[in-house]
């Protein structure tokens, strides 16, 4: 590979670099930036030229002198670009329009009750296209669009199972990109979830943190040293199908007794049915132990328990500084909080359960869509330099 290639990607690097850097600290001067990122002033200089005559970032007034010039200060032009992100549910798709920092400018969200691909998708079509309506005029436009969902991803953006939507090998990412032409990123809901909590919500001061997304089903995102971990091939965090109970039913994933069984919001409102609250939602049955309804917050408490259960595995597996939980169930924290924190108290080892923080997530459910931004500003970032063919 030639030298120009490997000067190309370097200086790529840093100049995503400078930008995030800027995106994180602003109004910031040319000279606190070469000393965030330790690159040399010269470099510096250079490449704010350029992103100034990209305009995608501005000059802004002076800052505090320490003796000399007063420095110029600098800003994200944040809307030079947008992104569309997707939260694709069992039963529901929210979708948000972002500016570069990250802000939500509009959001909608639909709901929908058949499974079929071909419906889901012709749902998922209508949303994008409400979405692109309503972005303003800017300089780069869409930046990429953004798609979170509930099961199995591949490095590649293959959904390679999704077993409460009854998916399988779908290329989801091939799909939208023939129709929109921008870049797509298809993440996993959870470790969307993860990262959005990371960026811009509850673990933004945690390098290790597990991410619990209870919905439908059970998913679960990881954030290792400061990283996204997504294993070998892509798909790590499946721990709502590890195993609880041995002999417990058959789960859609194929596997027996998996702890999504006993702790999901569909096993929740299972149970609720089986004891009188018909066609119950999350929402209600909350609404029900709030008004001392004995039935409901057993029901709460129980499920509560089963999540801590889980969630003790995953602290002696990982030993993490920080647990979220989020989604749906989160609107149930007055009553799962506790009976998660008792479960903890009696069956952690000592050592990963005393310095654990336990919280539900900050930015409620907008986790999953707000990773998913993050991921399409991420990588808007590290391309917006014209691309050199390697020879």
């Amino acid at each position: 590979m030639s030298q120009t290639w490997n000067q190309h990607v370097v200086k790529k690097e840093n100049k995503a670099l400078v930008l995030h850097t800027i995106k994180a600290n602003a109004p910031i001067s040319r000279a606190s930036v070469a000393q965030v990122t330790g690159l040399n002033k010269g470099t510096v200089s250079s490449l704010v030229s350029e992103l100034l005559d990209e305009k995608l970032i501005n000059e802004s007034g002076t800052g505090k002198s320490s003796g000399g010039r007063r420095p110029v200060m600098l800003l994200l032009n944040e809307t030079a670009g947008f992104t569309i992100s997707i939260d694709l549910g069992v039963n529901h798709i929210l979708g948000v329009v972002t500016d570069l920092q990250g802000n939500i400018i509009h959001e909608r969200t639909v709901q929908f009750k058949n499974d079929d691909l071909e419906i889901v998708l012709t749902h998922l079509y209508q949303l994008i296209d409400e979405l692109i309506i309503i972005i303003p005029e800017s300089e780069y436009g869409i930046v990429g669009i953004g798609v979170g969902v509930p099961g199995v991803v591949t490095l590649e953006g293959e959904i390679q199972l999704a077993p409460n939507l009854g998916w399988k090998k779908v290329a989801l990412k091939d799909i939208l990109f023939e129709r929109y032409r921008v870049p797509i990123i298809v993440e996993n809901e959870a470790n969307a979830g993860a990262y959005g909590e990371k960026v811009y919500g509850a673990g933004m001061e945690s390098t290790e943190l597990v991410y619990a997304s209870i919905s439908f089903g059970i998913g679960v995102g990881l954030i290792l040293d400061g990283k996204l971990y997504k294993g070998l091939r892509g798909f790590s965090g499946e721990l709502g199908h590890m195993t609880i109970e041995k002999d417990g039913p058959e789960c859609r994933c194929g596997n027996k007794g998996c702890w999504e069984l006993y702790a999901s919001e569909k096993s929740l409102l299972e149970e609720a049915e089986k004891i009188g609250f018909e066609n119950a939602s999350v929402e209600q049955l909350v609404f029900a132990a709030e008004n001392g309804e004995a039935k409901a917050i057993q029901l709460l408490e129980k499920l509560g328990d089963y999540l801590g259960i889980g969630i003790t595995n995953i602290l002696h597996i990982f030993n993490p500084e920080q647990v979220v939980i989020g989604n749906t169930i989160q609107q149930a924290a007055k009553f799962i909080m506790p009976a998660i924190e008792k479960r903890i108290e009696k069956n952690a080892i000592g050592f990963n359960k005393n310095d654990v923080k336990l919280n539900v997530a900050k930015l409620n459910n907008h986790s999953t869509v707000m990773g998913m931004a993050a991921f399409n500003i991420e990588s808007f970032f590290k391309s917006t330099d014209k691309e050199i063919i390697p020879t």
